[in-house]
């Protein structure tokens, strides 16, 4: 938000709303905008311009009535820029009283995607190698791809951490940085939850590196705690989700379209925001991701799927999952894309052997079958193999 205010406006006001009794004591008492303009000028020392300055709220879910306070700024005669961001929105937004409904744009930021990641890396060529889809020449540079997506599976896309790696390329910063976001995830928890409640939380939260270990990754409740039950636990998983910390991806009875309409609620798996703090929270060694040759085998199920899962979402697709009862036949991913279904299979390296995807594509023609693997490039009439570092292709090899 300060890089978007510094490069778009001519200045830009900044107001953190934590645990600043300034700013709630001025934003609290009423809705009055010119009162608040006039506050923000004194307390800042800087002149507001109207649609010159960008006025930022950060952790505005602070403030009591600071969402409400939105609609004042859009309803105002003298229109103003602003930009509010918390947190704990999803939390603060399903326990507000009054929001106020077509007045404020929401976007939703995720940790940067593969793509940016090569991006802060200064590696802008090899994201236009990988945009050119000059699959020849993308096979030739395919070790430096690969070297630069191990990074990512430790690193992750949380912009401290990638800061980090990029400025000092030190392993032990960057695993300090995300352990301490974790922490701030567990203190959050407590803040905002009962003891009772706060302790189920942290259970789910703790379980998801094992979830995701299994071969089979629908989430299970006896995982959590022996003896565990849905009733438990739902409030739990619905409160990480509302949070952004963990994303649910539902099963689908069936590949049709629309896919919510076939939405089972009841088998789901959960991933988290971010494959860096995946490996921080199964305390997987960096040397295994980083060094080791094993390190895009030996955690596949977790890291990959993780990965796809995270940049699917990132690319706005909302995925979902099939699998058949009483068998192992499972679809990694199933996503919408224009008018039609996309069966997304997920391997972890170049041993691909499964017969899940060509049966699912042979049994509905009419759905597209991609593979991600650490596979070169590849067109066969039933299915496209596109390397897992070239995943954020997809929505425009989808187009064509």
């Amino acid at each position: 938000m300060r890089e978007f205010g510094k490069n778009e406006y001519e200045n830009f006001i900044y107001v953190n709303c934590d645990h600043n009794s300034q700013a709630e004591e001025l934003l609290r008492t009423d809705y009055d905008i010119p009162r608040i303009i006039l506050g923000l000028k004194a307390l800042s020392g800087e002149p507001i311009h109207p649609e010159k300055t960008l006025i930022i709220f950060d952790e505005i879910q602070e403030i009591e009535g600071g969402l409400h306070l939105l609609k004042y700024f859009d309803e105002s005669p003298v229109k103003y820029h602003v930009i509010a961001a918390g947190s704990m929105l999803g939390i603060t937004l399903n326990r507000v009283q009054s929001f106020p409904v077509g007045k404020v744009d929401i976007f939703h930021l995720y940790p940067l995607d593969f793509e940016e990641f090569l991006l802060a890396k200064g590696e802008d060529s090899l994201v236009e190698v990988m945009y050119s889809e000059d699959w020849t020449l993308i096979k030739a540079i395919s070790l430096k791809f690969i070297t630069l997506l191990r990074q990512y599976y430790f690193t992750g896309g949380m912009p401290e951490a990638v800061g980090a790696f990029v400025s000092r390329e030190d392993p032990a910063e960057v695993r300090y940085i995300q352990q301490n976001i974790i922490d701030s995830y567990r203190r959050d928890i407590s803040k905002h939850t009962s003891k009772v409640e706060s302790i189920r939380i942290g259970n789910v939260f703790d379980s998801i590196p094992s979830q995701l270990a299994k071969e089979n990754k629908k989430f299970i409740y006896g995982l959590i705690k022996s003896g565990a039950r849905a009733s438990q636990y739902e409030v739990s998983i619905q409160w990480l989700i509302d949070a952004g910390i963990v994303h649910k991806v539902c099963r689908v009875n069936k590949p049709g379209m629309p896919l919510k309409f076939y939405e089972d609620l009841g088998a789901y798996k959960l991933f988290l925001l971010d494959i860096g703090l995946l490996g921080c929270l199964a305390d997987v060694p960096a040397v295994k991701l980083l060094v080791s040759s094993e390190a895009l085998t030996e955690y596949k199920g977790a890291m990959t799927e993780q990965y796809v899962a995270q940049q699917l979402i990132a690319e706005n697709f909302r995925p979902f999952y099939w699998s058949k009862e009483n068998s192992t036949a499972e679809i990694d991913f199933l996503i919408q894309s224009e008018d039609r279904v996309v069966a997304l299979e997920v391997k972890a390296e170049k041993n691909v052997k499964s017969k899940s995807l060509l049966q699912f594509v042979t049994d509905y023609p009419e759905i597209r079958g991609i593979r991600f693997s650490m596979l070169d490039y590849q067109k066969q009439d039933w299915m496209t193999n596109i390397p897992l570092y070239s995943i954020n292709i997809l929505p425009s090899y989808l187009k064509k």
